[in-house]
C-alpha cells in the first residue's frame, strides 16, 4: 500500500533544510502531490521532540504512514515505527545517542545555519535513554541505509542494531550521505512512493 503520510526527522544540529530532507520533499512534492509531508524543526530536548512528534501524527493512519529519518532523527524513527509499526527508512541511524552525545553538552550552533545557537543540557542524555526503543518489533518493515565511510558513526554497530531489517551497506559515502541521489529512488520505493 502506498503511503498516503511521510515523517522525515533530521539529526542533531540539523534541520528541515538538511540537503537530503530537501530533496525528499521536492521529490514527493513532485510525484506524489497528495501525500501529507511533515519535515519538523525538531527541539533540542529529544522529550521535547517526540512529544511535538506525536502529537503531530496523532491522527495519521498507522497503515499508510512511513518515517524516515537520519542520524539522531534514526534513533527517533526507529522509537516511532516501534509505537506505530509504521514502514521506516533510517540513514545511518544513531544507535547509542546518549553515550555519543554526552560530549555534546553546552552551546550548539546548527548545521544550516550558524546563528542558530541552542544549548544541549545534561538531562537531554537521560532523556535520550528513555526513548530507547528496545529490540525490534517488526524489522522486516525498517530498511536501514548504512554506509561503512560515516565518519561520526560505526558501521557494524548500526547494522547489529539493524539486523533482520532490510540493509543497504554502502562500501563507502560518509555520514551526510553526499551520495544519496543514488538511493532516493529505492527508499521512496520501499514505502511504496515510487
Amino acid at each position: 500500500m502506498p503511503t498516503s503520510h511521510l515523517l522525515y526527522l533530521h539529526g542533531f544540529r540539523s534541520s528541515p533544510q538538511s540537503a537530503k530532507a530537501r530533496k525528499v520533499a521536492a521529490r514527493v512534492r513532485a510525484q506524489h502531490p497528495d501525500v501529507t509531508w511533515w519535515c519538523p524543526q525538531l527541539p533540542a530536548s529529544p522529550r521535547e521532540a517526540m512529544a511535538l512528534v506525536t502529537q503531530g501524527i496523532a491522527d495519521w493512519p498507522r497503515d499508510t504512514m512511513a518515517v524516515i529519518g537520519s542520524s539522531l532523527g534514526g534513533f527517533y524513527a526507529t522509537w516511532v515505527a516501534q509505537r506505530t509499526d509504521c514502514l521506516a527508512v533510517l540513514l545511518n541511524p544513531a544507535v547509542d545517542p546518549a553515550r555519543d552525545l554526552a560530549q555534546s553538552i553546552g552551546e550548539q550552533t546548527g548545521w544550516h545555519n550558524p546563528d542558530d545557537h541552542f544549548f544541549f543540557r545534561p538531562e537531554f542524555i537521560e532523556e535520550l535513554r528513555a526513548l530507547d526503543a528496545g529490540p525490534l518489533r517488526q524489522p522486516g518493515r525498517l530498511f536501514a541505509v548504512i554506509a561503512k565511510g560515516d565518519e561520526l558513526l560505526d558501521w557494524r554497530e548500526m547494522t547489529r542494531r539493524y539486523a533482520g531489517a532490510r540493509i543497504k551497506l554502502l562500501e563507502g559515502s560518509n555520514h551526510a550521505l553526499s551520495d544519496f541521489d543514488e538511493h532516493i529512488d529505492e527508499i521512496l520505493g520501499f514505502i511504496g512512493l515510487p
